[in-house]
């Protein structure tokens, strides 16, 4: 059983991205389930014979050598997605709301003056769930070091969304709906 998220646009065609509902009470517990079952879906659409994902003693998710993979949720839904030989993906999809308040903390001043409307084509939320989906992609070797995912810079270079830390930058897309954010961060 699957829900319908339409990907962001542009991304790799090589990208499997499959989704899955949460079900009731919508707790931790059925969210996890539900990340894995999406992630199953996402394995094999990418032809992995391997589809089980266990987690790390960190808690991420171990996608199976070869396929890269990623998995986030909300309270209603869950997502992963995998992308056959990169190196890692970050994937996260958002449905709260992002205070202003809270935009001023997790968003440089640059940030908000050109990303954000209306100079830019973004929401707090999409910018939010882009570096979260960063953090994931760029986190997964563990050579940054220890870092928070707000301290992510994100900007327009050529065009595109990318985002930086610590010398190291990945592409982003995003894909916006009235209630839910959703973007893809993939390291080659």
């Amino acid at each position: 059983m699957t829900a319908e998220l339409a990907e962001p646009w542009g991304v790799a065609p090589e990208m499997s991205v499959e989704t899955y509902p949460v079900p009731p009470p919508h707790g931790p517990a059925e969210q996890s389930a539900a990340g894995r079952r999406a992630a199953a879906a996402a394995l094999a659409a990418a032809g992995s014979a391997e589809r089980t994902v266990p987690r790390a003693p960190d808690g991420r998710p171990l996608f199976p050598p070869g396929f890269a993979g990623s998995i986030s949720h909300t309270g209603r839904l869950a997502v992963a997605a995998v992308v056959p030989g990169a190196e890692a993906v970050g994937v996260d999809i958002e449905s709260a709301v992002i205070t202003p308040r809270a935009a001023a903390f997790l968003l440089r001043e640059r940030e908000r003056r050109s990303l954000l409307a209306p100079a830019g084509a973004y929401t707090a939320r999409d910018l939010f769930a882009a570096k979260e989906a960063a953090y994931k992609a760029m986190n997964r070797r563990g050579t940054l070091g220890e870092f928070l995912f707000w301290q992510i810079a994100l900007g327009r270079s050529d065009g595109e969304l990318t985002a930086t830390y610590g010398g190291e930058s990945v592409p982003l897309w995003i894909r916006s709906e009235a209630d839910l954010s959703f973007a893809v961060a993939i390291r080659r």
